[in-house]
């Protein structure tokens, strides 16, 4: 009788694969719950708020115009919604670009790029192509995370005056760059390593599942830069 066949370990490439592979489902999980969050927002808590401003303002043309007291506090009710809509319509922003989803990922980079710049007070560009590519969803998202990320970090450490983010497609790969004029990077390996955050650790890992690089690293003029590099068609 022969011994049955025990199974080989697994190597530590197969388990860096296996992990790849599993952060790589997480993420689209995560994206999913988020797009669906974001719609519930929109749909149930935007459209309520819209309704009530409008039942608001058809009661304030009720209110006779010599009761100060009431049209003051109408006003301040007026004030509150508009806060609360504008806050709702941040959120659903923060959760998922619908502009990525239904007008792609150059409008959602159009529109990205500039309110980053008025919202920080950094001189920001954005350098797209003529047209729009075809990118999967997964693709987009994940192009349009790097620019937020690299965005965020801009804000956060670089003390840059300028910003430019530029989406290049050579028909084979996807390469889209952050690149600032700020005080760039720790010359150290180990105090580079040490000051990466998790969200570029998860978009290098996302961009690694997708079959492509994230690279982060000293700018020719100073600054930074920060590159994700994806390939158009799937990983094999």
């Amino acid at each position: 009788m022969t011994e049955p066949a025990h199974p080989q370990p697994a190597t530590g490439a197969d388990r860096t694969a296996d992990l790849a592979e599993m952060l790589g489902y997480l993420a689209a999980c995560w994206d999913e719950e988020r797009r669906l969050l974001a719609r519930q927002l929109h749909d149930s808590l935007g459209s309520s708020m819209t309704a009530l401003t409008m039942h608001l303002a058809l009661l304030t043309q009720h209110i006779p115009a010599d009761n100060k007291a009431m049209r003051d506090r109408s006003a301040q009710m007026k004030t509150l919604l508009a806060n609360i809509i504008e806050t709702n319509r941040k959120m659903q922003l923060e959760l998922w670009n619908d502009k990525l989803e239904f007008l792609g990922l150059k409008a959602a980079l159009a529109e990205l790029v500039p309110d980053w710049g008025a919202a920080t007070g950094v001189t920001a560009r954005a350098s797209l192509p003529d047209e729009d590519g075809s990118y999967t969803r997964t693709q987009g998202v994940v192009l349009l995370r790097c620019a937020e990320e690299g965005l965020r970090n801009v804000a956060a450490h670089a003390q840059a005056t300028e910003v430019e983010v530029v989406l290049d497609d050579d028909g084979e790969q996807i390469m889209l760059t952050v690149r600032d004029n700020g005080r760039g990077l720790p010359q150290h390996d180990a105090a580079r390593e040490s000051n990466s955050c998790h969200g570029l650790r998860l978009l290098r890992e996302r961009a690694r599942y997708l079959g492509g690089t994230l690279e982060l690293g000293p700018g020719e003029r100073g600054g930074a830069v920060l590159r994700i590099t994806l390939p158009k068609s799937a990983p094999a």
